[in-house]
């Protein structure tokens, strides 16, 4: 019997079979029927050039399935308010588990969002001061910015035994927000001036503002109300008059025989472009808020966003003011000296996040950095700090290159938490380009062997030792080593910088050398974007070019985005002898049954939508008639169908021959996006595509100086040889260009290189290195220096 037994329990169980998430005939966004199988409880890294479709087989296939199918077990009221989710283009899809997302998305940019709030820490301090702060103030609400203190009495109807009765009832609810600034910690001031020409009246064209313009309805509402004299300029006004234009709360009226509310000027700017968010506005809107508006710290709060009672409550003469102003890494031993048995388990908790800031290399922030300021890799770390204590396993863990915006001394702390939750029995997912990543990998997955429609095959899959000697593009550069410059340019000039004080900076004295390549370094936090954005000033010689997110609907495409559509619809229009407004699939030439979308959208309420080709245009997006019109033989739609590579030869010679269009497609195949089609979605475009989207963009413009944000996010091995030739290009130009970047192969190729540091937050801020990459390597005086001195020694 017992011999029976023994037999039994050596066979395998059954439930060990199920070892492995297998993939078949995925064919989503650029894929062509590719089947993997990843080994889960293992850490697989998905390697291939920026958009070969490592995104959409990770993200847009394997994680969005496993939430899809999670989503399917709630209720159909729950799913009612979930995000709908379609099925993945995929035959099949097998031993999936739950899928953890830890993206690049940049946190809500809401003025009231900050570190803080955006983690739970906030929501623990506030519980611990109502608890233990003195004086006390109360609940925890009193220390919340996003709480407004209201109060208010008065009669209610009750049904009692019977009858009807009445009863006199009051509340009040004490909040922490700041009633000055309503908890954002600064006040807005309208320069008058920018509003409107006071010298001119109404009707000769006073206002200034984008979108009030005479004959519009915004411009009428003030003319045609009766309230003021539209003939009279504005700064003969009557005391009543100019009250009644700029202050004026809304008032419903008639105005050109329609019912409308009128608005005193100033209330309705407010309303309509100061409460949205800044990078969300279109360029000229952006343009005249900050020429229009100051900024500056609430005066009653001192910036805080909270009450004087909130601030007057104190634990150990610490207010929860000061402790979200603290550096992170400082509030955590602030919160370790704290030893007050009736809140152990909230103290535990709390100082569990705050050590995970800190050993997630996030200890230089502080709790009340609004959360729209991180950067995409910031963000991304912010957002894995609730995974690092989870008691989950079996888990898959999906991260989109973890390692951007961090240094090489901070990439393997990084690799170090992806294997410890490995190693925790979860399965790690990981699309990543550095090689300091790919090589702690036990499985790898290289797709390609190109970008766009190039690519989607799997190239290669198996060990990391296999990738080196498997021939493909990641293998074969695998090993690269951008070596020293033998010789660097001598600078033309230098921009120079005084006193820079901004964040964390030591009142830093440094010269920027003009006309050469100028790399900014130093590990995450250190106080490069402070330097080179808080310093160099954005005059219209200089050219930014940060990571913000490149925003686009469906409709938007490379051709709209980057002006391409303009020549293209001017030139089909005089070959033609027709309107451009035709060649336009948001406007008159539009297919009216998609409205020249291309695909008819059906709402299934909390099923997912369904998306299906448009019969009439069959995807075109153009009625039948605008595609009778042709110029060099294509249509419309057939350019837009068109690769930039193609394009580029299509305009730039013959009958189709337009210089304006081929001068921008010159400048996308400049940035090595030559294979892109003109009218592929923006919504589809990988975060590598996205970032060299928006440098070809702004090539055009006119400036001197260039300032770039980590280039290399999101760029492959065999990309950054590209992007050196053309940094190298844009130098010899005449141009002067800074690079703030952590990628070693950059600061070899650097003319100068600034080294901030020596350490994160209060302990960088200074200038710890300036010289040529030689002097940097050859000195290995700081972290950046005995890093990049390994990397050409490699």
């Amino acid at each position: 019997m017992a011999r029976r037994t023994d037999a039994q329990s050596s066979a395998p169980h059954g439930a060990d079979s199920h070892d492995l998430i297998r993939v078949h005939g995925a064919r989503e966004n650029n894929l062509k029927d590719v089947s993997v199988e990843i080994p889960k409880r293992r850490l697989t890294v998905f390697t291939g050039v920026s958009g070969s479709g490592k995104s959409s087989l990770v993200f847009d296939t394997i994680a969005a399935e496993s939430q899809r199918l999670i989503n399917e077990t709630y209720s159909a009221f729950v799913q009612g308010f979930m995000p709908t989710l379609a099925r993945p283009e995929v035959d099949v899809l097998d031993g999936l588990t739950t899928a953890i997302i830890v993206d690049q998305q940049r946190m809500g940019s809401d003025l009231r969002s900050t570190v803080g709030t955006a983690t739970d820490a906030n929501a623990m301090l506030r519980i611990l001061f109502s608890r233990l702060g003195r004086p006390h103030i109360g609940s925890p609400k009193a220390f919340s910015f996003n709480v407004a203190s209201i109060s208010g009495a008065g009669a209610v109807t009750l049904e009692r035994a019977g009858q009807t009765v009445k009863e006199r009832r009051s509340f009040s609810i004490t909040g922490g927000m700041c009633p000055r600034c309503e908890g954002r910690g600064s006040v807005t001031d309208l320069d008058l001036t920018q509003l409107y020409d006071d010298s001119k009246s109404l009707n000769e064209g006073a206002l200034t503002i984008p979108g009030y313009k005479s004959g519009g309805w915004n411009y009428r509402l003030y003319t045609e109300s009766g309230l003021v004299d539209a003939d009279k300029p504005i700064r003969k006004y009557t005391k009543k008059e100019l009250h009644s234009f700029l202050y004026l709360e809304p008032t419903r009226m008639k105005i050109a025989g329609i019912n409308m509310t009128y608005e005193g000027l100033i209330p309705r700017v407010q309303k309509s472009m100061l409460n949205k968010d800044k990078e969300a506005m279109q360029p000229h809107i952006r343009a005249f808020v900050e020429r229009a508006v100051t900024f500056t710290a609430c005066p009653d709060c001192g910036g805080t966003r909270l009450t004087e009672a909130a601030r007057s409550s104190k634990i150990g003469g610490i207010s929860i003011a000061d402790a979200c102003a603290m550096q992170i890494s400082d509030l955590a031993e602030w919160v370790r000296g704290l030893d007050e048995p009736s809140v152990a388990p909230l103290l535990a908790s709390l100082q569990q996040t705050l050590d995970s800031f800190v050993e997630i290399g996030l200890g230089y922030l502080s709790l009340e950095r609004p959360s729209g300021t991180l950067s995409g890799g910031e963000a991304q770390r912010v957002k894995m700090i609730r995974h690092l204590g989870s008691s989950l396993t079996d888990v898959t863990y999906v991260f989109d290159e973890p390692t951007i915006g961090l240094h090489p001394h901070d990439i393997q702390r990084m690799n170090g938490l992806l294997l410890r939750l490995r190693d925790k029995g979860n399965t790690v997912l990981v699309v990543e380009h550095k090689p300091e990543t790919i090589a702690i990998a036990d499985h790898v997955v290289d797709l390609g062997p190109g970008a766009g429609t190039a690519g989607g095959t799997v190239c290669f899959e198996g060990t990391v030792e296999g990738l080196r000697n498997g021939g493909t593009i990641t293998g074969r550069h695998f090993g690269d080593r951008a070596s020293l410059k033998k010789a660097v340019r001598k600078p033309t000039g230098a921009l120079e910088i005084r006193g820079a004080s901004a964040h964390n900076l030591r009142d830093v004295d440094v010269d920027i050398p003009l006309g050469v390549l100028c790399v900014v370094t130093g590990v995450a936090g250190s106080g490069k974007s402070s330097l080179i954005h808080g310093s160099v000033p954005a005059s219209e010689g200089v050219v930014s070019v940060d990571q913000a997110p490149v925003r686009g609907s469906r409709r938007s495409n490379p051709a709209t985005y980057t002006g391409l559509l303009d020549p293209i619809r001017k030139a089909f229009a005089t070959a033609n002898d027709v309107k451009p407004a035709l060649f336009s699939a948001n406007s008159e030439g539009a297919c009216p049954t998609c409205n020249g979308a291309g695909v008819v959208y059906t709402d299934l309420a909390m099923m997912a939508g369904v998306a299906t080709l448009c019969e009439e245009c069959e995807g075109k997006r153009f009625q039948a008639a605008v595609l009778e019109y042709h110029l060099g033989g294509r249509d419309i739609s057939e350019v837009l169908a068109m690769s930039v590579t193609e394009a580029e030869e299509f305009f730039g010679a013959g009958e189709a021959k337009t210089p304006a269009a081929h001068r921008i497609l010159g400048r996308l195949a400049d940035v090595g996006l030559g294979y892109l089609s003109l009218g592929q979605p923006l919504t589809t475009l990988s975060g590598g595509e996205r970032q060299r989207l928006k440098l070809a963009t702004h090539m055009a413009d006119k400036g001197g100086v260039y300032v770039l944000d980590e280039p290399t996010a999101g760029l492959h091995l065999a990309d950054v040889e590209h992007l050196l030739g053309l940094l190298d290009r844009l130098v010899d130009s005449g141009k002067s260009v800074i690079v703030v970047e952590h990628h070693q192969a950059v600061m070899a190729h650097a003319d100068w290189i600034i080294d901030l540091g020596p350490g994160a937050g209060h302990d960088g801020g200074r200038i710890v290195f300036e010289g040529t990459p030689a002097d940097l390597v050859a000195a290995r005086s700081t972290l950046t220096g005995e890093h990049l001195s390994a990397y050409v020694g490699g």
